[in-house]
């Protein structure tokens, strides 16, 4: 990544109130504790965790999670309400007051449904041209990002940060074939990875039918998953026999080919010699069998292969 660039400016440079000189000596809170409100020291301001406005906070323009669910918000909310957001968020001061989260959206919509004024958010120190890859990997490595939204967050690695599949693999700690599997995702046609948004369908089942190269063919198989219930077991067994009966159907087609083929040969060469011809084909070659039924008549084809030499 490039070399970070210092933030620079003191507090009092967005918060007026904020008297830098003084608190630069040490001055404590009430309670006797250093200061870990957003009126920290700039020395502090950077790699700490600090209270820092809901207000204040501008959502990420990188966030890879597009879905979130009302339900689940609200309980997370409620839970805030109760013991407080035991996990701080990660943001960025972007001046005027202002910080950019950088991870926690979620944890941040659900503290404004349960009132919170205040945060506690880690400070990290991050340019402009790193903001990009720092937010996709943090939201990256959390669980609870739907597949579809881990595959387009490595894709907007590779496309605006210009990571190979091995950096990106090794920024979220994965292989460098699950990197590869997960974006293959996203090859599949926009009904299926919808499914794997809202969790109709997992992970196994879409490996399964990416198996499947005809549109119509995953579609079939797709409808069988919701209509039926299949198990990602009974997918695989599915696209197996699917792929069984489209080898038979090929190789049945290209023998037919193959038998219409040499029976116009065969049919030439009777025309030609007067008497029946067979033509078999073997695995490298073949053979033709000619046909006479007295010594006069193999006198006769001797002579028509005489001619011809």
């Amino acid at each position: 990544m490039a070399s970070k660039k210092v933030l620079g400016r003191g507090l009092g440079a967005f918060f007026p109130e904020y008297d830098e000189d003084k608190d630069q000596k040490g001055e404590k809170n009430q309670e006797g504790a250093p200061d870990k409100s957003a009126y920290a020291t700039p020395e502090q301001r950077v790699n700490v965790v600090l209270e820092v406005p809901v207000d204040n906070i501008r959502p990420n323009p990188h966030q890879p999670r597009k879905e979130f669910n009302e339900e689940r918000l609200r309980e997370l909310a409620q839970s805030i309400e109760e013991h407080g957001l035991i996990q701080p968020i990660t943001v960025r001061y972007i001046g005027e007051k202002r910080f950019e989260l950088i991870s926690g959206e979620r944890r941040l919509r659900a503290s404004k449904l349960a009132g919170i004024d205040k945060l506690p958010a880690y400070i990290r120190e991050v340019s402009d041209d790193d903001v990009i890859s720092y937010a996709l990997i943090e939201n990256i490595q959390r669980e609870d990002l739907n597949p579809i939204e881990v595959a387009m967050g490595y894709q907007r690695l590779i496309e605006e940060a210009e990571f190979t599949q091995a950096e990106v693999a090794e920024q979220v700690g994965k292989n460098r074939s699950t990197v590869a599997n997960m974006l293959r995702l996203l090859n599949l046609p926009p009904f299926i990875q919808a499914a794997l948004r809202d969790e109709s369908l997992s992970m196994g089942h879409a490996r399964a039918l990416l198996a499947v190269e005809d549109p119509e063919d995953q579609k079939a198989i797709f409808k069988r998953i919701i209509d039926k219930g299949y198990s990602v077991r009974k997918t695989e067994k599915a696209v197996k026999a699917l792929s069984k009966d489209k080898e038979k159907s090929t190789s049945q087609s290209s023998d037919d080919q193959q038998s219409a083929f040499l029976k116009e040969i065969s049919n030439r060469l009777r025309s030609k010699l007067s008497t029946k011809v067979n033509i078999k084909s073997k695995k490298n070659g073949g053979e033709i069998r000619i046909e006479y039924y007295s010594d006069e008549e193999l006198d006769r084809l001797l002579e028509l292969f005489e001619k011809l030499s």
